[in-house]
């Protein structure tokens, strides 16, 4: 049974503890430059960053997609994944009230995860994270270097 991208990374987002998750289906609208959005909030940088990571490994572990583009990964208060027919927006949570993107795709319909993500099945081999999830954390770093020059 193949899991649908968009149950995938709500999945993965509530699993590090994502803020009102819910998916907008954009199939409807004619100008939408994808199916879905995929959008939740956190409460720090460093939860917005974790969270990314975790949608990033798991949508190579358990879909083989790898992500086409990635913004905002040096700021950590708007991280969005581009996946082509799923873009994922993940928010600092003052950044999503301001920008309410829900209330600029008000045509869309509305799923919300809200639902605990199944308990993950313990592997006999200890998980190898794919070089994905360090991305964001790399990024952080490097601007976080930066700013003390």
């Amino acid at each position: 049974m193949r899991i649908s991208p968009v149950k995938i990374i709500s999945d993965a987002m509530l699993e590090k503890k994502a803020s009102d998750v819910l998916s907008l289906d954009l199939r409807s609208i004619g100008t939408a430059i994808c199916d879905h959005f995929v959008i939740c909030n956190a409460d720090s940088s460093t939860a917005v960053a974790a969270i990314a990571d975790n949608v990033l490994v798991k949508m190579e572990e358990k879909a083989g997609k790898k992500v086409l583009r990635m913004q905002g990964l040096e700021n950590g208060f708007w991280i969005i994944l581009d996946y082509g027919d799923v873009v994922v927006h993940i928010f600092l949570t003052e950044y999503r009230q301001f920008y309410r993107l829900e209330d600029l795709w008000a045509d869309a319909k509305v799923r919300r995860f809200t639902d605990v993500p199944a308990a993950p099945v313990q592997e006999a081999q200890a998980r190898v994270k794919p070089k994905a999830s360090s991305k964001v954390r790399a990024a952080m770093k490097k601007k976080s270097f930066k700013e003390k020059e």
